[in-house]
């Protein structure tokens, strides 16, 4: 099949493109492109027709660092994209991958960074021709068919559910007149000292919620927020993007536990089938959050999430250092 790789850069010059998955949307895309510090490519393989066969969206987006460099970008995309039905995966995510990562160079990025593959070995060929390395990741998953009767949940964790609801803890989806500020005042000090986290601006979460993909919830005890959580439906999959809690000065409410029981819970009621845990699965043995999420019935999946640095002697060492 002839396809023409294209990358574009403007929202208004989108072609009719797949809403299958958000994360390679139209919405997507204009989040990002409205958001400081951010910017947005969608990358498409076209037919001689002009149709689209398949699209993946990448993102840039500026860090600040207390050590150098100071400030740098890092191209970003979750997930290897969407395809149509009458292509071939692998051989089209090539010419995709090796365009965007052409893109990220020019754009002067000091890493790139693929995430969420759907199988651990998708692109692996094609991610080895362009300079990337992977790193071994867990992810962690729920599937909610039998949610929340017929699953494993750990008995001590629903205690401390059982606890924080009867003193009072409550939790709600903030809807469209919502103020976010609450929200995401605790997600910004939650984050602050994660080195791997990072969280965009208040305007990325203002344009987030407006869209009908995100839901967000907020736990609350006294009138005081001590719990929050982000979420994405998307093709049947609710996936957790951001969450924070006070569980250190709120320790009694076990404000964590609370919020992230009442995600999953209300994913099911959404018809999820799945929920997805997109930060949990840091490369190491021992990592108390994701020991944490476990404990909700989740299953552990091995896979890789791919990196290049741009600066050949740098890359050249960390794909050293993470060999296999």
């Amino acid at each position: 099949m002839n396809l023409k790789i294209r990358i574009i850069e403007r929202y208004d010059e989108l072609p009719d493109v797949s809403d299958k998955s958000f994360f390679h949307s139209k919405e997507f895309f204009r989040i990002v492109a409205v958001t400081s510090g951010h910017h947005p490519f969608m990358v498409v393989a076209e037919r001689e027709d002009c149709t689209v066969a398949a699209q993946m969206l990448a993102a840039t987006r500026r860090h600040g660092s207390l050590i150098p460099p100071y400030l740098f970008s890092q191209g970003r995309v979750y997930g290897e994209g969407v395809y149509a039905e009458d292509v071939d995966r692998d051989e089209v995510f090539g010419m995709m991958l090796k365009a965007i990562t052409k893109r990220f160079k020019y754009s002067l990025c000091l890493y790139a960074e693929f995430s969420n593959i759907s199988q651990k070995m998708f692109g692996y060929r094609h991610f080895r021709d362009e300079g990337f390395f992977p790193v071994s990741w867990q992810e962690v998953y729920n599937s909610l068919h039998l949610w929340p009767d017929d699953v494993n949940i750990d008995k001590r964790l629903m205690r401390h559910i059982k606890r924080g609801l009867n003193q009072g803890v409550t939790t709600r989806e903030l809807d469209g007149d919502c103020d976010l500020q609450p929200c995401y005042k605790l997600l910004r000090s939650y984050h602050r000292l994660k080195f791997r986290t990072f969280l965009p601006p208040y305007r990325f979460f203002v344009e987030l919620h407006n869209d009908p993909h995100a839901h967000f919830f907020l736990t609350e005890y006294a009138g005081k927020p001590i719990g929050a959580c982000v979420c994405v439906y998307s093709d049947n999959k609710a996936y957790m993007w951001f969450a924070a809690s006070k569980r250190m000065s709120h320790s009694r409410q076990h404000p964590a536990s609370v919020v992230l029981f009442h995600a999953i819970s209300a994913a099911k009621e959404a018809g999820c089938q799945q929920f997805y845990f997109m930060n949990a699965g840091l490369p190491f043995r021992k990592s108390r959050d994701r020991d944490f999420i476990l404990k909700f019935d989740g299953k552990p999946v091995a896979k890789y999430r791919w990196f290049r640095f741009f600066p050949p002697l740098l890359n050249r060492f960390l794909s050293w250092l993470y060999r296999e």
